[in-house]
């Protein structure tokens, strides 16, 4: 029989496992200014020019999927996502952990499964035609948005396992193993 992973080792796994959604979402982050002023150009070009730019329209869906489906994982991983504290809200720390297991098990990972494997055909459809937008003049990488529709519940299935390994160090060893939600501005 092995021997357990010092506490130490499995925590500092969890912290460089984590270190991926906290990189994506703070990339994606600047994505919500770029999705401004898109929008910001698009209003100024229409009601002070007179004028419209297709890809540049087309480009603000574009932002705001990167925004959002870039975005989850990281979201998650600050527990800024929907949360129903029915079973939690009074529970020790140690069931919460049970909690949030059962819950990464028959949950998230089943809805991320189930999202992207769902996704494969339409998506692998849509890189082997190399589709691009309906419209004259629009952004010509449809496809490439496509494949947020894999890479999303990828980046979410990914923290699921950081946060599943987080509770493991939590019933284990009782260190809290936190992830440290620091400010957008450190590290960067």
């Amino acid at each position: 029989m092995s021997e357990p992973v010092p506490a130490s080792r499995l925590s500092a796994l969890v912290d460089h496992l984590d270190r991926v959604n906290e990189w994506v979402g703070r990339v994606a982050a600047w994505l919500g200014l770029l999705l401004t002023l898109t929008i910001f150009g698009v209003v100024a070009l229409r009601y002070g020019l007179s004028d419209s730019n297709q890809w540049l329209s087309e480009s603000i869906t574009y932002w705001f999927a990167l925004l959002f489906m870039l975005g989850m994982g990281y979201t998650y991983r600050h527990d800024g996502h929907v949360r129903v504290d029915v079973f939690s809200r009074n529970a020790s720390p140690r069931r919460r952990a049970w909690i949030e297991i059962v819950g990464i098990l028959l949950l998230l990972w089943p809805l991320c499964l189930f999202i992207a494997l769902s996704s494969l055909e339409y998506v692998g459809n849509s890189w082997a035609m190399r589709e691009g937008s309906p419209e004259p003049g629009g952004i010509p990488l449809l496809y490439m948005l496509k494949s947020l529709l894999i890479v999303m519940p990828a980046l979410l299935f990914w923290q699921g396992l950081v946060e599943l390994l987080r509770q493991v160090v939590r019933l284990r060893h009782g260190s809290p193993s936190q992830p440290d939600h620091g400010s957008i501005e450190e590290g960067m």
